[in-house]
């Protein structure tokens, strides 16, 4: 690892899950697809992508759920948090939950995407591309 390149940490509501990453962020977004909202019980969900490679869970293993042919999430086995989000699509790519950061004051989502899944009732006024 270079040391200029900053650690990043988050971790699950109860702490037992810990995770750490450091280089780029590939992508930012807020997720509206069905599976996200029911999985967080939320109107969308933020995520960013990085490398699978520069993550290192430092805290318990999080559990995982296959939610559907090829879709993997892991969770909190203790609080039940979502931790990070793994696609066939997408095999050297991890997905973490923006809300779980640390310091997440730096997170800056560039889409909203599967836009047309949202739900009625959230009303959202930004410029952020709408895929």
């Amino acid at each position: 690892m270079n040391s200029a390149e900053k650690i990043q940490t988050g971790r699950c509501l109860c702490g037992k899950v810990r995770y750490q990453f450091t280089g780029e962020i590939l992508w930012q977004a807020h997720c509206h697809c069905e599976s996200c909202r029911r999985q967080t019980a939320s109107p969308l969900t933020s995520f960013f992508g990085i490398p699978k490679a520069a993550l290192t869970f430092t805290g318990e293993q999080p559990a995982s759920y296959e939610s559907s042919p090829g879709t993997i999430r892991k969770f909190c086995r203790h609080c039940g948090t979502p931790i990070a989000y793994l696609s066939k699509q997408r095999t050297d790519q991890i997905d973490l939950y923006a809300c779980t950061l640390d310091d997440h004051q730096n997170y800056q989502p560039s889409a909203h995407i599967f836009w047309q899944e949202r739900v009625g009732w959230l009303h959202i006024d930004d410029e952020l591309e709408k895929k």
